[in-house]
């Protein structure tokens, strides 16, 4: 039986992660409050990030942007977007 959270992203219950997808602090607060719906939909947008901002997971200023932005995307509501991005229409 899958553990549901109150998800602080999508502000209903839902299906919880089966881990804590990052270390510390910050991956238990997302593996405490973070729905796997939210979480993927953080990972589609940060894979967005690394490809458009040529972003090299090998260089530590680069993660710890994308630190930054699932916090941001995740708990803070606005994460950076793209340039020239522009959002799907209905």
């Amino acid at each position: 039986m899958a553990r549901t959270v109150f998800c602080s992203y999508l502000k209903k219950e839902a299906p919880g992660l089966a881990f804590a997808p990052y270390p510390g602090e910050l991956g238990k607060r997302i593996y405490d409050t973070i729905s796997q719906e939210a979480f993927d939909q953080w990972k589609r947008h940060q894979t967005m990030l690394v490809n458009e901002n040529r972003l090299n997971l090998a260089d530590a200023r680069a993660r710890q942007y994308l630190a930054r932005q699932m916090e941001q995307f995740l708990f803070g509501g606005q994460a950076d977007q793209p340039t020239g991005f522009v959002p799907p229409t209905a």
